[in-house]
């Protein structure tokens, strides 16, 4: 063990978790800060999406050149990996507050400057490619530090920890749907330079909110105290010891970094070639992920008004399956396109009411202090495989065919999600409170300080799943 032994690291050595306080009652309700973080994961998000489609359509019409476009996107996701990976420590160190709001400035004035010195005539492809490292490198731990502040958000919201959870999913799940779309609008209508103009504009626009409405979180009132390491790589160390102690997130971590990399090999590589080999064309894979994201918002609003009333485990084992089995298995057999997109509007609503539930687990099963460095190492571990998964689709096509790698996608995909639910140590997903612990501290505590009680915090360990 390389970390100092403290009460949080048994706890992890275990399994459990600590006991978050029973959800308050009284006390004043402030939405700045619930409003404020929404709004920022919302302009941030939204700018990634809009990058996605405006810069590769940028670099195609401006040098013609097809490996070029596919290098500026792997320029842009190693340094947002590597960076988020490695940000942690510095996160819990200075603050969430000003890694998410000089993460969001650096992004801002790296993409504007990609327009403007194409204006000028002074961007060369190699100086295009520093500046989109350079906006992969500030975006991933300023997105890490934004998930950081869920926990004070929804406290001082008076809301459960679902619903901070639940709403932070919709709003990732709309900008992956909505952002895309209005880079296409943009780029049809008015150039490739202007959606690089409102990506600049989104990131300054999430710097500004996180600026003035939020602040750094601080430990909850109940969580036992956690010993810290001395220097960057012990407290690097201390994450990574206490993410491999923890069974029931490690578990969580490994089953999510296999589903990305197997949702990767369905979206860029098995579903466009069914829907060439269908007939069905190109128009069916924007039918099929629009579909999917449509119900899945649903799903993730109605999990943020509902998801502390439901059973975790129960809600985790039907939404995974119904959200990654069946449009497998529907487009394997020849199912209509009418069918196939049935299937793929039920997965959206089985797939909406997870992340909210894996990200309130997530984060009940992380100390305060050392949040940043476990979570922006957990949600490196999930992305670790995605690289991957358009080799592997494109490996099973060529061996089984376009029906055997769907049964063999399906088939890996329901493992996944099967053997680590059974393990014992996932009935710990239920929430635990104050009262289960020790009902009689609980109520004398409720009588003596009324209205102080508050409801834990919960980040989003998951990029958007499927």
């Amino acid at each position: 063990m390389t970390s100092r032994h403290t009460a949080a690291q048994q706890a992890a050595d275990s399994g459990t978790r600590t006991p978050s306080p029973d959800a308050p009652t009284e006390g004043p309700r402030v939405l700045r800060g619930l409003v404020g973080m929404l709004s920022a994961n919302a302009a941030a998000l939204s700018a990634n999406r809009v990058l996605s489609i405006a810069l590769p359509w940028f670099v195609l019409t401006t040098t013609g050149s097809v490996g070029k476009t596919g290098l500026v996107a792997f320029c842009q996701i190693v340094p947002y990996v590597m960076a988020q990976a490695l940000a942690g420590p510095i996160i819990d160190r200075i603050g969430p507050k000003r890694i998410s709001v000089a993460g969001d400035v650096a992004s801002t004035v790296a993409t504007a400057a990609a327009p403007l010195l194409y204006l000028t005539g002074n961007l060369s492809f190699g100086l295009l490619l520093g500046l989109l490292a350079v906006v992969g490198a500030a975006d991933g731990p300023a997105n890490g530090a934004k998930g950081l502040f869920v926990p004070a958000a929804t406290r001082a919201a008076r809301v459960p920890l679902e619903r901070g959870t639940g709403l932070s999913a919709a709003v990732e799940r709309t900008a992956t749907t909505i952002g895309p779309a209005i880079a296409g609008v943009v780029v049809a209508s008015f150039g490739s330079l202007y959606a690089l103009w409102i990506t600049a504009c989104l990131f300054g626009v999430s710097a500004l909110v996180v600026s003035t409405t939020l602040t750094d979180p601080a430990p909850e009132p109940h969580e036992t105290p956690v010993e810290e390491a001395e220097g960057y790589l012990s407290r690097l160390r201390q994450g990574a010891v206490f993410l491999r102690d923890a069974k029931l997130l490690r578990s969580i971590v490994c089953m999510l970094a296999v589903t990305n990399m197997l949702d990767q090999a369905f979206m860029s590589v098995l579903l466009p070639v069914w829907a060439k080999e269908t007939g069905n064309g190109a128009g069916a894979v924007g039918l099929v992920v629009s579909v999917f994201a449509a119900t899945s918002i649903v799903a993730a609003l109605v999990a943020a008004g509902v998801g502390e009333r439901l059973p975790r485990r129960t809600v985790y084992l039907i939404g995974f399956t119904l959200g990654g089995v069946p449009r497998f298995v529907a487009m394997a057999t020849g199912a209509p396109l009418w069918l196939v997109l049935a299937v793929l509007a039920l997965g959206g609503l089985g797939s909406g009411f997870v992340n909210p539930i894996v990200g309130a687990v997530t984060y009940e099963l992380i100390p305060t202090p050392l949040l940043g460095r476990v979570k922006t190492l957990a949600q490196a571990v999930t992305w670790a495989g995605i690289p991957f998964g358009g080799l592997l689709g494109a490996g099973l096509v060529t061996v089984a065919g376009t029906s055997g790698a769907l049964w063999i996608v399906g088939g890996l995909y329901l493992v996944a999600i099967g053997v680590p639910a059974l393990n014992p140590g996932w009935t710990d997903m239920r929430k635990r409170t104050v009262s289960d612990v020790n009902p009689v501290s609980a109520a004398h505590e409720k009588r003596s300080t009324a209205g102080t009680a508050s409801e834990p915090g919960a980040a989003e360990v998951t990029r958007a799943a499927a």
